[in-house]
């Protein structure tokens, strides 16, 4: 893969991670990320893994001017677009500036593609966009039934993407609808480490093994699932990367004109209690926690089928839940 990436939003979680797996395999990776929850940090220790340069142009995706003369100066072959807002709670209560980072940001990125001549695309979604599913595992064809601002902007985003392949036949695109990503790098180099308070589960489990924090809060322990706490699809965040690899290269070899939504997860649930005790298994660290009222809204399981990614990108996740507790166990106990 001789391949010029442009990463937006390559400085944060998934980013970073999916430029390492691109520099692996031979991109040159250039990155736009604004550094609102990226460091200049993360891709020093991405440099330092993958022993590859990463060229950071510090810039916010809705500037317009900025955007356009970066995709003008690159000859990139391929853009991979991470950067947006994402926490669904702050969506809720500042849905008008979800809209303008995650679908403005979008349509300006959009706009500087097509006006460089570069129109293979990876979109960064959710299955966020499923809402509350009629059935579990979830297949690409379910309806998209985003139920905050979060998910609805992600639903947007490949909307404005579908629309613009349809006007233009040499657009192609692949829009990854991926589940719960957890984990690290298996040398603890990069990892998981939000710059604000941590909302996602595993930061803030890892938090707790490192008496950070008291404990755990767990969201209703009576869902109608095995052992009453929530099922998700946790997928490792390296498989999450080198499935963003696997599209880069299917848009690369792949028909003229291509728009296609795909789930990225293993297709198996495992509760919160179960992520919970495999990483005090991994760890030796107890983990303390305390049940807390459900979440309004919270969807008791949600699991992917995954049969599209198999079958159109070859593609896989191949890390069990063991190795992701302790990947990020590692990033954690060694970041501090």
């Amino acid at each position: 893969m001789n391949y010029r990436v442009l990463v937006t939003g390559g400085a944060g979680y998934i980013g970073t991670h999916t430029c390492a797996a691109l520099l692996e395999q031979g991109c040159d990776v250039t990155v736009v990320d604004n550094l609102s929850n990226g460091t200049v940090e993360a891709l020093q220790q991405v440099e330092q893994l993958t022993h590859h340069t990463v060229r950071l142009v510090q810039a916010d995706i809705r500037d317009r001017a900025q955007m356009h003369r970066v995709l003008e100066e690159g000859a990139f072959d391929v853009v991979v677009h991470f950067a947006a807002l994402k926490v669904l709670t702050e969506s809720l209560a500042e849905p008008v500036k979800y809209y303008d980072h995650n679908v403005g940001g979008t349509a300006v990125l959009l706009e500087a593609m097509q006006a460089a001549g570069v129109r293979n695309l990876v979109f960064s979604s959710s299955a966020a966009v499923y809402g509350t599913p009629d059935a579990v595992p979830i297949d690409e064809s379910a309806p998209l039934l985003g139920s905050n601002p979060y998910a609805r902007t992600k639903a947007i985003g490949e909307l404005i993407i579908a629309d613009q392949v349809r006007a233009d036949p040499r657009w192609r695109a692949v829009c990854l609808r991926y589940f719960n990503p957890v984990g690290a790098h298996e040398s603890g180099m990069i990892g998981e480490s939000p710059l604000n308070l941590p909302t996602n589960l595993m930061p803030i489990v890892c938090e707790v093994a490192l008496g950070k924090r008291p404990r755990l809060q767990i969201f209703g322990d009576q869902h109608p699932t095995p052992d009453g706490t929530c099922v998700r699809d946790f997928i490792h965040v390296m498989d999450l990367a080198e499935g963003h690899v696997r599209a880069v290269e299917w848009l690369m070899q792949g028909p003229e004109q291509a728009c296609l939504n795909v789930n990225l997860g293993t297709g198996n649930g495992h509760s919160v209690q179960e992520l919970v005790q495999t990483f005090e298994s991994v760890s030796g660290k107890n983990i303390p926690f305390e049940i807390a009222p459900n979440r309004p809204g919270e969807v008791a399981s949600v699991f992917a089928q995954v049969d599209l990614a198999r079958d159109v990108l070859g593609w896989q996740a191949r890390r069990p839940i063991d190795s992701m507790c302790a990947d990020a166990w590692r990033w954690a106990s060694r970041a501090g």
